[in-house]
């Protein structure tokens, strides 16, 4: 059964916990079922896959429909 996006977030928060008190990897999965393994070194997707979470939910919350696609950062 997938997991509801609170619970994939949930479990994601965790992951990031762990990593941030010294944990060497995390794993979560993601919306398609499969497992991501997140290090030290790509905690930065992480928390880019939380956010996307988070406003996923809220779209959800406000009964729009979220886009996703590949989150572009902008700097500057």
């Amino acid at each position: 059964m997938p997991l509801t996006l609170q619970q994939r977030l949930h479990e994601a928060e965790e992951a990031y916990h762990r990593l941030q008190i010294g944990e060497s990897a995390a794993e979560v999965r993601d919306s398609n079922g499969e497992s991501v393994r997140y290090t030290q070194a790509n905690q930065a997707r992480l928390r880019a896959y939380i956010a996307d979470l988070k406003v996923q939910i809220a779209a959800e919350a406000a009964g729009t429909a979220a886009t996703t696609g590949p989150l572009n950062p902008m700097f500057g």
